[in-house]
């Protein structure tokens, strides 16, 4: 009788064995599963992340052209009403004389 409860005491054993490695690997799974969703949903983070600062760089970047173009466009348009400001003045002097002349000239 002793023998067969040694025997029923050693199923037990083996069956909450068993049972303990199932409880083990299903945790391990589950653990495994968790891992993955942390890591899927920190790479979705840095993508997002890296998206936005990579456009907020593109904004700076492009209002930085921008401003950098309207500048030299209006240094350059300042520079040439300046030339021909001057020009119109070397000119205008010599017109005048010109216009005089001619005004003050009789054909016949």
């Amino acid at each position: 009788m002793d023998s067969l409860r040694g025997q029923g005491g050693i199923q037990m054993l083996l069956t909450a064995e068993q049972e303990a490695g199932r409880i083990v690997s299903a945790a391990r799974t589950a653990k495994l599963a968790r891992m993955k969703q942390a890591k899927d949903e920190a790479e979705k983070e840095m993508e997002e992340y890296r998206s936005r600062l990579e456009e907020e760089y593109q904004t700076q970047v492009s209002g930085t052209d921008q401003e950098a173009a309207a500048k030299r466009l209006e240094e350059e348009t300042d520079g040439r009403i300046k030339n021909l400001k001057d020009s119109g003045s070397k000119v205008s002097k010599e017109i005048v004389k010109m216009l005089i002349k001619y005004v003050t000239t009789t054909g016949a």
